[in-house]
């Protein structure tokens, strides 16, 4: 009846054919859709061949909705059943079907998405997203699914204690190309690929992945309200529930970011990731987080090597008004602005309790060469003042000002020499350090010049006021 009918109409009314026979098989669908679903009792393959005919038939009519109910309503009745098996079977079956409708595939994927959480056991969990991963690779209409897929998936591998090929999975997808996914679930994804590769220390595959996360896009202000997409546009979906908020996504990039930089000791970076933390408004609003924070600030700040930018937050940080809290912290950064030498015995004498007291504060201890670097960034800091006010200066003077050996003190001026922090030379037979840079023949020129016309002013300023003074003087006597 449905064969008559359908060439009917084509003879009547081709662009009417379509809805005509859709119609009517639409109303016959629901009628076979109820009798299958009431012959649970009997045999489940003999009900799963009713809805797969009325698939068929949907299918052929173009019916889009029909075609979408037929499948989810297939998937359904395995499931309810508890047979996992002939509902992989029938997955992989609807989506080899001729002709399947791509609205079709992704209501059957999202559908099936939701029995994962109701497996009975893991092997049958997985087993469910690997035939969907299957089901779904290639087709750029379910790339959201299959990414939120393979995220399950490396998540079962991470708890089985398999890091490595959790992290290989979270790999193999490149959601920053995803125009459809929300911005929020992009960032997620993306920090945990990052996390993954940082467990399994592979920190060259994690620079390269947070190096896709502009840290300008945690500025953007999520209290605007969003523009309604232009037609044409593609239309970006929700994030899940369980993805965080993007100020949220921001502390965990961070803190992401403070583990790799730790491996390469860069204490600079480390520093900037704390100050970045530091400015969330969460942690900013509680003193028992920003507190711990702005301590390792000051902690890295005072580790990281001297150089423009190290300098310039030395004197931001310095400016900040809660640093009032901790007083000890302000005087040690002042003592480090100041050109005056530190004794770094009295020094880490006083500060000794407070460097072993950050295993117990928020973000844990400092690095583990901190102590040493610590003590290697004072003598720094005290060989540049030196240079400040000496031009010339003695390798026994110098060693007794930093209280080290004369060896040492040669050995830590000659690395800040080759590090370029510091211009010096040394004379080792008469034992003399000599601070001034060596200039060539046009500087000493200019110099000359430069010095030859500020004495030339100066002689014309005294003739001037010379002059002055006497005319002042005979006016005088010629009014006596």
């Amino acid at each position: 009846m449905l064969f008559s009918l359908s060439r009917i109409s084509k003879f009547r009314n081709p662009k009417a054919s379509q809805s005509s026979t859709s119609l009517f098989v639409s109303a016959r669908v629901s009628h076979l859709m109820v009798e299958a679903m009431d012959g649970k009792s009997r045999n489940l393959e003999a009900a799963i061949d009713q809805l797969l005919n009325v698939e068929k038939h949907m299918r052929f009519a173009g019916d889009v909705a029909g075609t979408k109910k037929a499948v989810t309503d297939i998937l359904q009745l395995c499931f309810e059943a508890k047979d996992w098996k002939a509902l992989n079977e029938q997955i992989v079956n609807l989506s080899k079907k001729r002709g399947q409708l791509k609205q079709a595939v992704t209501a059957m994927v999202q559908q099936a998405m939701q029995y994962i959480d109701e497996t009975p056991d893991i092997e049958t969990r997985i087993e469910l997203i690997k035939t969907l991963n299957s089901v779904s690779a290639g087709k750029i209409y379910v790339e959201i699914e299959r990414a939120r897929l393979i995220k399950k998936l490396a998540k079962i591998k991470e708890e089985q204690g398999l890091i490595s090929e959790a992290a290989d999975l979270m790999q193999e997808v490149a959601v920053e190309t995803f125009g459809a996914m929300a911005k929020t679930e992009k960032i997620a994804f993306i920090l945990e690929q990052v996390r993954l590769c940082l467990d399994r220390q592979d920190y060259v595959r994690a620079q390269i992945l947070s190096r896709k996360i502009s840290p300008r896009v945690f500025d953007a202000d999520t209290s605007k309200e969003k523009k309604r997409p232009k037609e044409g546009d593609s239309v970006v979906e929700e994030p899940p529930a369980d993805i965080p908020s993007l100020l949220e996504l921001k502390r965990i990039y961070y803190e992401l970011m403070i583990r790799y930089y730790l491996h390469n000791n860069d204490y600079l970076e480390i520093c900037r990731c704390y100050k970045a933390t530091y400015e969330i408004p969460s942690i900013g609003e509680n003193p028992s987080q920003w507190i711990p924070v702005l301590r390792k600030i000051c902690w890295y700040l005072i580790l990281a090597p001297h150089d423009p930018m190290q300098s310039s937050l030395l004197n931001s940080t310095l400016e900040d008004k809660n640093l009032s809290e901790i007083p000890n912290f302000r005087l040690l950064l002042k003592q480090l602005v100041t050109m005056e030498v530190i004794q770094w015995t009295s020094l880490w004498n006083c500060y000794k309790d407070e460097f072993e007291n950050e295993k117990n504060m928020l973000g844990g201890s400092l690095a583990d060469k901190a102590a040493e670097d610590l003590r290697q960034r004072i003598i720094e800091h005290n060989i540049l003042v030196v240079s400040k006010y000496y031009s010339r200066i003695t390798l026994k003077r110098l060693a007794e000002l930093l209280c080290l050996t004369i060896q040492e003190a040669e050995k830590h001026l000659s690395e800040m020499v080759v590090s370029k922090a510091l211009v010096a030379k040394i004379d080792r037979p008469m034992g003399i350090v000599c601070f001034q840079v060596a200039k060539d023949s046009n500087e000493i020129l200019n110099s000359w010049a430069a010095n030859l016309e500020k004495l030339l002013e100066l002689v014309e300023k005294s003739c001037h006021q010379i002059h002055k003074e006497t005319m002042v003087h005979k006016a005088a006597l010629r009014a006596a």
